[in-house]
């Protein structure tokens, strides 16, 4: 056989395709019916609070699956009280009295808008610590991350404040109406320029973000034009804050009020131009527009299931999953709560492949131990300034670790839920995961101490609240049933067991003595020293395994 006929033969004798991907799992959204035990739950608690403490375990318990996820999503605790001034007599704030809130105080002076602006993280971090049993907290960060803004960027502390009480108020409501709000929000106006957005001098920023970000996202399906984000830019022109009241208010003088034609991708829609204060009609138009596309639902539910359930969305999932939530959403004129009830009460959330399965953030992290464990912090009532020490302390930890609530890296929030291929892996390298073992053990040890108050995890009082404290194989079956959500080896706990619990000894009664005479006299010293070095060290082994991790 000549070159010739070689590569002919070649040409006819294709290489066999790879084979298909692999579907994780096929189930979808039928509703959950198998067995509603303490692992469910602790799941379902795991996914949609921060932690699953052994009280909300057994609350839940008590509850049919429907009955859970309803009451998960509908909060019936009061919306918190805002954050307070925590800085005076360190920083004067001439307006604001020391314990009183100053979100209704706007200031220009730049001191105090960074000492408010970090007296917000703190309060939010308070808040997720104290948090009800509803999805409230967790659906709230989501959408922060997901309306990616930056408080140094905003500047205006109040702006920072008003933003996030805006998603806080909305977070299981209407996302078309959310959107709206998130548009002429002074908090995003100042974000991405949209205050600067004039006829004369169209800013492009919240246009486009608005569409790749916000709404549709990106992919093979959504194909809207740089045109189309030039148009958009042009409808939204005219929107301001008044620099005295800081309240958003049209300029009809600075919009735009020539008709914008649209592409193809948006079926060559064409929004009428307004004058006068009807300009500010064609931003409804616009968003209608927007809502007009399939992508919008499909885009905010996959944003939805890589929060909540999993980071990788293949065909299967895709197909019985993503396309049913999303008609779900649709057909609910877009109120969020219907996808989540369908989702959180699915077989596929409850689908064994997707337990245990998503690393913590660097929030979930920190928040969990310190729920689980029932850490306890200053009242805010009477030692509000302690209380906000003790929070900053641990926003810090968030921020050592890669998440500083209120300003991700940039407008598309964190990249651990967009970037591909790793997302949820991206949290953990070599700098966070020492990082968040060093937490642990600061917390487990000696805690943190301010003004003669502590923060620290009582070993001994939570191991006394779990059932069977004085066997040592229960003990370490029911810590694991609340810290972890992925089983270790019949012969890891027993290597635990006996290196900690008995102190390299063989027989179970060297624990159960030394919890049964610590019981016996708690006041004694020696007793209480050694169940507490014992269990210590044993909670602190725990939380350093990369099973803790996970979610």
């Amino acid at each position: 056989m000549d070159r010739r006929q070689f590569l002919a033969a070649k040409r006819t004798n294709p290489a066999p395709a790879p084979p298909p991907e692999q579907s994780r799992t096929q189930s979808g959204l039928n509703p959950y019916s198998g067995p509603w035990t303490r692992n469910e739950v602790q799941h379902l608690l795991k996914r949609t609070l921060f932690g699953s403490t052994r009280a909300d375990i057994a609350y839940f318990l008590g509850r049919t699956v429907d009955q859970a996820v309803n009451e998960l999503l509908n909060p019936t605790a009061p919306l918190p009280s805002p954050p307070i001034n925590d800085y005076s007599p360190a920083t004067p704030d001439p307006a604001v009295a020391a314990g009183a809130t100053w979100v209704n105080n706007p200031t220009n002076d730049g001191t105090l808008n960074s000492q408010r602006r970090n007296s917000f993280k703190k309060w939010w971090a308070g808040q997720m610590i104290n948090q009800d049993r509803s999805i409230r907290e967790k659906i709230t960060l989501f959408w922060s991350d997901h309306f990616g803004t930056e408080t140094t960027t905003i500047n205006f502390s109040h702006y920072v404040y008003w933003h996030h009480a805006m998603l806080r108020q909305n977070c299981l409501g209407n996302f078309k109406q959310l959107i709206k709000s998130v548009t002429l929000d002074a908090g995003m106006l100042r974000y991405l320029n949209g205050y600067l957005n004039t006829a004369s001098a169209p800013d492009e920023n919240y246009a486009r973000e608005l569409q790749e970000l916000f709404t549709l996202g990106k992919g093979p399906t959504v194909l809207y034009t740089e045109d189309d984000v030039r148009k958009a830019a042009k409808v939204l022109t005219g929107w301001r804050i008044n620099n005295t009241t800081y309240a958003v208010f049209f300029d009809a003088t600075r919009h735009d009020s020539t008709s914008k034609q649209f592409s193809s991708y948006y079926g060559g829609t064409t929004i009428a131009g307004q004058t006068g204060a009807n300009g500010a009609l064609e931003t409804d138009d616009l968003i209608n527009m927007l809502f007009a596309k399939d992508e919008v639902s499909k885009y905010i539910c996959r944003c939805l299931y890589r929060w909540f359930v999993y980071y990788k969305i293949d065909a299967a999932a895709e197909t019985n999953v993503i396309e049913p939530l999303a008609a779900i959403f649709r057909t609910n004129n877009f109120e969020i709560k219907p996808v989540l009830s369908a989702l959180l009460k699915s077989e596929h959330f409850f689908d064994v492949l997707n337990q245990g399965c998503l690393i913590k953030s660097p929030v979930d992290n920190v928040v969990s131990s310190l729920r689980e464990f029932g850490v306890v912090f200053p009242n805010t009532t009477t030692e509000y300034a302690d209380a906000y020490g003790m929070w900053n302390y641990i926003r810090n930890w968030f921020t050592n670790m890669g998440q500083d609530i209120g300003d991700p890296p940039d407008v598309s929030g964190w990249p651990a839920y967009y970037q591909e291929p790793q997302f949820h892996e991206m949290w953990i390298n070599s700098d966070t995961l020492p990082k968040r073992n060093q937490f642990t053990d600061i917390m487990i040890t000696n805690g943190y101490t301010r003004n003669g108050k502590k923060i620290v995890i009582n070993a001994v009082a939570f191991t006394q609240s779990l059932p069977n404290p004085s066997d040592p194989n229960l003990l370490l079956d029911d810590a694991l049933a609340i810290l972890y959500r992925v089983p270790i080896s019949a012969t890891a706990k027993q290597t635990i067991k006996e290196q900690i619990l008995l102190s390299n000894q063989t027989q179970d009664y060297y624990w159960t003595n030394a919890w049964n005479a610590y019981i016996v006299n708690p006041a004694d010293t020696a007793s209480f020293n050694i169940v507490n070095t014992r269990l210590k060290s044993l909670y602190q082994y725990l939380m350093n395994l990369s099973e803790y991790q996970l979610s």
